[in-house]
């Protein structure tokens, strides 16, 4: 490289500087000149230069450029490199690696400090908006106020609590979950984690990067909430996985893990803790969790069946007959979250969410690295659909657990669905009785890991000293035989083994920072001559063997060893068991010894427990969960890991002050309690608890408190009347579950309140549709009015969601041409004909759905359900239920009220008016559409698709603003259109299922190949789905996504055996075709 010979020669006077003890230092020039160090190659053209910094200078480039400049860059590339520059002898090989080293350290440096500063701008725009969106809540929320009360929520968005008084406060208004009082209970309790392979005995922990903590956790939890009083089933869903690449127990559709509550009193058949194994994706393959997200809908589709069977089987058992949902559904990690938000959403009971670790923070973490772009991170680990999936379970969770107060500030605190806050105002008006419009974040609490301490065997009296009397071991005398091997491991490296030990177990991490405890010890000779290190770092048979960074952090712990001579003094065990870590621990309380965990950050700290649990005090990061923990358990101190002095300072206080060593130990024994399992369940179930029980009265039966509807919304208070009154008005026939109804003091009083309120909701009719009782109910229905809709008897259900749109937004004839080849399709096989009904699923209001299907002189009584609003309504043409007392077709009334959950129209329609006018200056690109909006459906015009956000930024918008509900562009992109969190399309067509019994596996979905911005939504899950082509030039999804959002491939299939696609014209014999193309590969899964 012509001009940059200086390059060259400073490297090569670096790499042979390494061989003259006290080398000089380098410089540098530009052109032809040069540098030097001294010593080296005589032959090497810098080597005579005479070094300007001269002989004495304290500095060795060698140990610089590696240590510094080569591992600040993170990349071990560039390790293997320099071995490999070190060991080449040809001239010019070593000269082009030498320049080809520097150059990519200098691109990788530049490359960090520009992905720095874009970060610092990226946060610092972030915290602008923040700051927008909480004045905008302050004035907007602050209307329904009175002038003291405008002061508290305005007071509310400053931090004003330590967080002792916010832990005692956030508990102040719950009643803690007593094993006595909810002995009689009997909760079914749903968890659901998808990836990995999870099973009850003999945990593959560490096969892979799927299965590790998470898979422990889960399996204990299930385990622990099964053995409380009051729980009945635990159900732990994951994916079943028949691959001859794994043991075939993760293919068994069920495991039993526990049998239930220890009282062993009233238990059924279905008591205790289950794992439930659901098929999705390839059914012979281990799918890595980032490439199982376009089957994450089927899951949801097997997994509620399961739940609805399990339910019937429970009532039958427990529930006098009636139907017992779950009482709560908990998702852990993204791909579980994004489930649980549907399944909850489907069976309208609460959701909590266990994030374990966040796409967000990763992100953030893989950018600061700069060894990979954003795209080649999302290729790589779909970080994008992970960080959505992560923002829908936030929007549908009630409540969102966390280990540690800094997950919550610090990893959630960096997603548009939550804000400290916001929550904060949210739930202080809630509390007050005052609205929030539509506004919600879900309520934060560190509920820290559970243990399992049944294999922790204290000898020493807990207020003792921690002497021993009777403790089988003693090394006085003992004969290696009689000692725990790893006793013997460890003694071995040890001079004196009777002093105290300063034990760190760790994997060899650079982040685990222990470098910077061995120097800490190194140079505090008092801590030398007071107490013994012990390293336990993972296990190793060749260093070189190891990866990079792991090799580099014990390649200097060797090295600072010999620095400061501690041989004798530091034991570096190679190799320990699973089984061997209670006797380290053991060993080193034996010894009067101090546990540390010096990493720069901790998430949360489960060592520190583990070491208190065996008497051991504690020295920790105060960076992260450890600080919880100390403060829990009041068993040791908090250092800053950068300060070396600090954490010699507080080994040394430790090991030398007994008395506080005793005090400390003491504690940890006596608080050690707080991170059982039990009461880790205690704390779960008083939690969950305070969430609003909101279960679908018509399958309602989920025990709950007594004071837990309370807290309802008005609107919900009238769902039992309306139910009772549907039934008396129609002959007291029972309901499709078969749910009892409860007797009413004064059943007429309350019928004619209830049909007050469904003519005030009903929507207008076009004026044709006009007319009086009866004769306009027969006139809309065919003539012909069924008691219920006759989804009940159907075996098949055709739902038709072909969106097929002219320019200006209105159906255009091939939608009509569809619907009719579909009947024709159908009907042309007279077995099919008679076990199947129809549904049509479309974006227009029932008006212009109407008069559409009056065009093509199709009767609306040919569907058994027409899906209208983009899911908003849900109308059953021909049945009493779609027809008021006036005669008016109104939709399921039972629907509105499932997805009236966090709904609030006005909330929605102000905010999205003020988005646009902020975007456009003048309010211009859209008008509310009047005409195609409802109670439930917010519709406004689009003028100029061009000056639209596209859906994803305007979702990130809304969860900023605590809106939760779908939104999307309809219709050709001529309507923007929000409804509801609960409804949707897809949604729709699992509360069919859930109302109605027709499961979502025996539904064919006709769809075209452009729609909605909605679609995608609709062509994932069991259900299966016929394409025909050509029927749509063009829709929405231009709309849909931003550059740098997830891709398509990421939420549909690319290959699944539930889709078909027609070829050529239009005809019923072609969707024929291609029904039973799908039938048979769906049938062959």
């Amino acid at each position: 490289m012509a001009g940059n010979e200086w390059i060259n020669g400073y490297l090569e006077a670096i790499l042979d500087s390494g061989a003259a003890p006290g080398g000089g230092g380098g410089g540098g020039g530009g052109g032809g000149g040069g540098a030097g160090g001294a010593g080296g190659d005589p032959k090497s053209p810098v080597a005579a230069s005479a070094s300007p910094r001269g002989p004495h200078m304290n500095f060795n480039p060698t140990h610089y450029f590696v240590e510094e400049v080569v591992k600040g860059v993170d990349e071990s590339d560039l390790h293997r490199t320099w071995i490999k520059v070190v060991a080449t002898r040809n001239a010019r090989e070593r000269s082009t690696r030498l320049e080809n080293m520097c150059w990519r350290i200098w691109h990788l440096a530049r490359k960090k400090k520009q992905l720095e500063l874009e970060g610092i701008q990226r946060m610092s725009a972030r915290r602008k908006e923040q700051e927008q969106v909480r004045r905008e809540a302050t004035e907007d929320l602050a209307e329904d106020l009175s002038e003291g009360e405008k002061g508290d929520t305005v007071g509310e968005l400053a931090p004003v609590e330590t967080a002792k008084k916010k832990f005692q406060r956030n508990f102040s208004d719950l009643t803690v979950w007593s094993e006595v009082d909810n002995k009689e209970k009997k909760l079914y309790i749903v968890l659901i984690s998808v990836h990995g392979l999870v099973r009850g005995e003999n945990m593959e922990l560490g096969r892979d990067s799927d299965t590790g903590g998470q898979v422990k956790y889960v399996v204990e939890l299930a385990r622990a909430l099964s053995m409380m009083p009051g729980v009945y089933r635990v159900d732990l869903f994951t994916r079943q996985v028949s691959s001859p690449d794994v043991d075939w127990s993760y293919g068994e559709p069920t495991e039993m893990l526990c049998s239930g509550s220890s009282d062993g009193e009233g238990l059924g058949e279905s008591a205790g803790a289950y794992i439930v194994r659901i098929p999705c994706g390839p059914r012979d393959k281990y799918v890595k969790k980032e490439a199982l997200w376009p089957y994450l809908q089927e899951f949801v589709d097997g997994a509620l069946a399961h739940i609805l069977n399990m339910s019937k089987a429970l009532g039958e058992q427990v529930g006098n007959g009636k139907p017992v949902l779950p009482y709560v559904i908990h998702g852990h990690y993204a791909d579980a979250g994004d489930c649980a938000a549907l399944l909850s959403g489907a069976l309208n009971v609460p959701m909590v969410l266990t994030g374990h670790s966040l796409g967000r923070n990763k992100l953030e973490q893989l950018l600061k690295q700069g060894r990979m772009p954003k795209g080649e991170i999302d290729a790589t680990y779909k970080i994008m659909r992970r960080i959505e999936g992560e923002e829908l379970a936030l929007d549908a969770a009630e409540l969102v657990i966390t280990s540690t107060r800094q997950e919550i500030d610090e990893q959630w605190g960096l997603y548009d669905g939550f804000d400290v806050k916001l929550e904060k105002v949210f739930r202080a008006r809630a509390r007050r009785g005052v609205s929030c419009h539509g506004r919600f974040m879900p309520r934060m609490v560190v509920i820290p890991p559970g243990m399992d301490f049944s294999n922790v065997v204290v000898t020493e009296d807990i207020d003792g000293d921690g002497d021993s009397k009777d403790d089988s071991f003693s090394l006085e005398g003992a004969s290696p035989k009689s000692l725990p091997p790893i006793w013997t491991e460890v003694m071995r490296f040890l001079t004196n083994p009777h002093k105290p030990m300063i034990l760190a177990l760790s994997r060899p991490d650079p982040k685990k920072n222990i470098t910077t405890l061995v120097k800490a010890f190194g140079e505090c000779r008092p801590l030398r001559e007071l107490a013994n290190l012990v390293l336990i770092m993972g296990n190793r048979d060749d260093i070189d063997e190891l990866s990079a960074g792991n090799a580099s952090v014990l390649t200097t712990v060797l090295k600072l060893i010999d620095k400061y001579d501690l041989y004798g003094s530091v034991a570096i065990p190679k190799h320990h068991t699973q089984a061997d870590v209670p006797e380290i621990y053991r060993l080193t309380a034996k010894m009067k010894g101090v546990f540390i965990n010096p990493a720069l950050v901790e998430p949360f700290g489960l060592t520190l427990i583990e070491a208190a649990a065996h008497g051991l005090p504690i020295v920790a990061t105060k960076n992260g969960g450890p600080v919880d923990i100390t403060a829990a358990l009041n068993n040791g101190l908090l250092v800053d890991p950068h300060d070396q002095n600090a954490i010699a300072d507080a080994l040394l206080k430790l090991v030398a002050d007994k008395s506080l060593w005793q005090e400390c130990r003491r504690n940890g024994l006596r608080n050690i309690h707080l991170y059982s399992w039990p009461e880790h369940c205690r704390t779960y179930l008083t939690r969950v608890a305070g969430c609003r029980i909101r279960n679908p009265r018509w399958l309602k039966d989920t025990p709950a408190d007594a004071g837990a509807e309370d807290d309802e919304f008005l609107e919900d208070s009238l769902m039992d009347v309306q139910d009772l009154s549907l039934r008396l008005s129609i002959d007291g026939e029972r309901a499709s579950m078969n749910i009892t109804e409860a007797p009413s003091s004064d059943p007429q009083e309350q019928v004619q309140k209830i049909m007050n309120k469904i003519k005030s909701s009903a929507p207008p009719l076009p004026p044709s549709m006009e007319g009086e009782g009866a004769k306009n109910a027969a006139e809309v229905t065919g003539g012909a009015v069924n008691k219920y809709p006759l989804l009940r008897r159907r075996r098949r259900l055709f739902v038709i969601a072909v969106d097929c749109y002219q320019d200006d937004g209105k159906a255009s004839k091939k939608m009509l041409q569809v619907i009719q080849e579909v009947f024709r399709a159908v009907r042309s096989d007279t077995q099919m004909s008679k076990i199947s009904g129809f549904a049509l699923s479309t974006a227009m209001p029932l008006s212009e759905t109407l008069q559409l299907l009056q065009q093509g002189k199709i009767p609306a009584t040919d569907f058994d359900a027409l899906i209208c609003g983009s899911g908003s309504e849900v109308y059953y043409p021909g049945t009493a239920q779609c027809v008021d007392a006036d005669g008016k077709l109104r939709p399921d009334q039972d629907y509105l009220l499932h997805i009236n959950h966090r709904w609030s129209h006005d909330g929605a329609r102000q905010t999205i008016a003020k988005l646009m006018a902020a975007e456009d200056g003048q309010g211009g690109a859209v008008e509310q559409d009047v005409a195609s909006s409802n109670a439930h459906c917010v519709s406004f015009l689009v003028k100029d698709p061009k000056k639209m956000k596209t859906i994803d930024e305007m979702r990130e918008r809304l969860r900023m603003r605590g809106l939760r509900c779908h939104i999307m562009y309809c219709r050709n992109s001529t309507r923007l259109q929000v409804v509801p969190l609960l409804s949707s399309r897809s949604q729709a067509l699992r509360y069919l299922f859930v109302r109605w019994g027709l499961s979502v596996g025996n539904m064919y979905l006709i769809a075209g190949e452009h729609g909605d911005t909605d679609m995608e939504e609709l062509l994932s899950g069991l259900h299966k789905t016929v394409i025909v082509r050509g029927v749509t030039e063009k829709g929405s999804e231009e709309l849909l996504r931003s550059s740098g959002s997830y891709h398509r491939e990421d939420v549909v299939p690319a290959q699944s055996p539930f889709v078909a696609y027609t070829t050529g014209d239009l005809k019923a014999d072609e969707i024929m075709r291609a029904l039973k193309e799908v039938t048979k590969a769906s049938s062959g899964m």
